[in-house]
């Protein structure tokens, strides 16, 4: 079965995880630009991870046969500092026409706060402006009700946005409904105890059904399995889904939505 992980963070994973998961099937990943781990004190620092995901993973990833996209922001978790923040975005537009860029993310809130939202809206307006694919992080705590509303009414604010080109990323049980309700595509990120599992995963596809819905694994640097999709495949069809089924939401879902740009070219 071949699969895309429409969100995965390649570049706190090694090159072992490639070649497990091109064995597993993976044909194409999109790598959203995120938090390291700690606070990153210049955009310089940030200049240098665009040129990582934009160069450098695309080569490691094509050395296992997958094509690697990524997407481009900074994180809500590094919007606390305005002035930083501004001087990140502006960056980013020197980086849009590189031809594994899809969009803008993962940008949206951590803790819901004023500055977190004022930069989520000027994230907002770049991809509005570029005609940019959004890619949304929603808050992992006790707000993430909260913060996928905020969110949610941001774009909708902006008034320009299609929210068929939007991917709100991280809902669970409490949020999958209202994203899909407005319009939205709905991401559900799998780890492997905490969070979403890919057992809850199938729970909420045979709940709200597999339209605009898709699976990814993260894949980051703290407690996550570069293999979750697979597992999570592997779930649906101990439970009787059919073959189908299964690539709608680990193929053609993925494919679907990204390939509203021009730049995702995978073939099947």
């Amino acid at each position: 079965m071949k699969y895309i992980d429409p969100h995965i963070h390649m570049v706190s994973r090694t090159i072992d995880d490639y070649q497990r998961m091109a064995q597993a099937g993976c044909v194409a990943l999109t790598e959203p630009a995120f938090w390291a781990g700690f606070d990153r004190r210049s955009s310089e620092g940030f200049y240098d991870y665009f040129r990582q995901l934009t160069v450098v993973e695309p080569g490691r990833a094509a050395g296992y046969g997958i094509q690697h996209y990524c997407w481009l922001c900074i994180n809500p978790k590094e919007a606390e500092d305005l002035s930083l923040a501004r001087e990140v975005i502006s960056l980013i537009p020197l980086f849009l026409e590189r031809p594994n860029v899809l969009g803008i993310g993962e940008i949206g809130l951590n803790k819901n706060s004023k500055n977190e939202l004022t930069i989520l809206e000027e994230q907002i307006a770049l991809a509005s402006e570029y005609n940019e694919l959004i890619l949304v992080h929603t808050p992992h705590l006790e707000d993430k009700l909260k913060g996928t509303k905020l969110i949610m009414d941001a774009i909708k604010r902006n008034g320009n946005i299609d929210p068929g080109r939007v991917l709100i990323d991280h809902v669970e049980e409490h949020t999958v409904e209202i994203v899909l309700d407005q319009g939205f595509w709905a991401g559900m990120t799998l780890y492997p105890d905490t969070k979403c599992t890919p057992q809850r995963a199938v729970d909420i596809l045979e709940m709200y059904g597999n339209e605009r819905l898709w699976m990814n694994s993260a894949g980051d640097w703290g407690p996550s399995d570069p293999l979750s999709v697979p597992k999570a495949c592997n779930e649906m069809a101990r439970r009787g889904h059919t073959q189908a089924e299964i690539e709608k939401v680990s193929f053609k879902n993925p494919k679907t939505f990204l390939s509203q740009c021009s730049k995702f070219k995978v073939d099947g």
